[in-house]
């Protein structure tokens, strides 16, 4: 069928092809295949490109023959093992009309000498119209030679070893990004942004988990943070989804002055100073989905449990709230003798449909099971409830008695209630 088509046509459709083996065999049917290498678009050459490669030129000249052949590429992505030669070598040629660039660098041991030329990073800067970069394997501890990537939307960073200047340096040559993803980074102690544009960021730094970050971006939509102990966002007007956690350190302070789009928080992590985690409640007023999983507060070295949270101040103040996942802690705290004590009769919780609860310890076993109860006397729109029964720590015949107790509850309650 291919051989009855015009020409223009058999181009077309194998300038789709993209993995670097596919195109390689297709230059080996004909001559009239071989023809269309010039008009493919896009280029990728998985990790085991040259694994089985036995013949006496270099990878590095091999992946060039190919780009050199092509009028105007415009994605490459290269996760077979490359010299910094070869890349500057490519992008001599490609630079130019390529869009999208995603380079598994593999140079975190690196210990490269002014003299042995450019480095990769350094290379990047010959892609002037690059619209999205991804990099895997990072070394970034001096700032790279980058101009400025006007046209760059899109920046991935994932697992790098990186120093504050290098990132700052870096950001400052992407003015208009609207996106940035920096995952499993390391080495960085204190971050500050300044995008104009940016909309979605996604942050996890490695390490004690005691990073500061200054954000600066009036049209942030999407923001998650992992390893900031310290975390001010300037503007925070259009903040729809936010989620910060600390597995590793302490998140002492947060700055975000009011939330009102947000309608997505989740905090989690061992500890958090009260001051963050009631201030965090306090903004996020208007949050129709609330994810909570800290496992105790307490300003310094010392481990507190939550104080009393009032249950019905909690919903009053949260009046829009559709879904609640609350682990151990936070359950607790809504759980404490006085919180159900004065309940006025016209009381409700008008929009919380679907409540997910993580219970660890049978105390206050009394208090637990009012408050459970509460939230289907009180959730008049309550469609579901799920009640997660973690590995209790207390081998007391006390957790047998509040199982069962729950367990009689969900039985109960059949259509709403069940235990996982």
């Amino acid at each position: 069928m291919m051989d009855s088509l015009p020409d223009a046509i058999v181009n077309y459709i194998l300038s789709y092809n993209n993995n670097a083996r596919d195109v390689a065999v297709c230059n080996c049917v004909s001559k009239r295949w071989k023809d269309s290498m010039p008009y493919i678009r896009s280029l990728y050459f998985p990790r085991s490109s040259f694994d089985n490669h036995t013949g006496q030129e270099h990878p590095d000249n091999i992946v060039w023959k190919m780009i050199s052949s092509i009028v105007q590429l415009e994605e490459l992505v290269v996760y077979t093992p490359f010299s910094g030669a070869g890349l500057a070598l490519w992008l001599s040629h490609a630079g130019s009309s390529l869009r999208h660039l995603e380079l598994r660098m593999d140079n975190l041991v690196e210990n490269q000498t002014c003299n042995e030329g450019p480095s990769k990073l350094d290379c990047i800067n010959a892609a002037k119209n690059l619209e999205s970069l991804k990099l895997w394997g990072v070394l970034m501890t001096h700032p790279p030679r980058w101009d400025a990537f006007q046209k760059l939307w899109n920046l991935e960073i994932v697992g790098a070893r990186m120093e504050d200047p290098a990132l700052s340096a870096a950001l400052r040559a992407c003015p208009n990004l609207t996106n940035l993803l920096l995952l499993g980074c390391e080495g960085v102690i204190s971050v500050s942004i300044d995008l104009p544009h940016l909309q979605q960021c996604k942050l996890d730094f490695y390490g004690l988990g005691n990073c500061s970050l200054s954000l600066t971006s009036p049209k942030i939509e999407i923001l998650e943070v992992q390893g900031c102990s310290w975390i001010r966002v300037c503007e925070s007007n259009c903040l729809k989804n936010l989620s910060i956690a600390n597995n590793a350190g302490r998140v002492y302070m947060v700055d975000f002055g009011k939330l009102e789009a947000l309608e997505f928080l989740s905090i989690r992590g061992v500890q958090w100073c009260w001051d963050a985690i009631s201030n965090m409640l306090k903004w996020a007023s208007e949050v129709k989905h609330l994810y909570m999983k800290v496992e105790f507060t307490g300003d310094y070295e010392a481990l507190q449990p939550f104080p009393e949270i009032d249950f019905v101040e909690f919903f009053n103040n949260h009046p829009k709230l559709q879904k609640f996942d609350i682990h151990g802690a936070m359950f607790a705290a809504l759980c404490q003798k006085n919180s159900l004590k004065h309940v006025d009769s016209g009381f409700v919780i008008p929009c919380l449909e679907d409540v997910v609860v993580a219970v660890r310890s049978p105390l206050n076993a009394e208090q637990k099971m009012s408050t459970l109860e509460s939230f289907l006397r009180y959730g008049k729109n309550l469609k579901r409830m799920v009640i997660k029964i973690l590995q209790m720590k207390s081998s007391h015949s006390s957790a047998d008695d509040f199982f069962d107790e729950v367990y009689r509850f969900s039985r109960m309650n059949d259509d709403i209630v069940r235990i996982e």
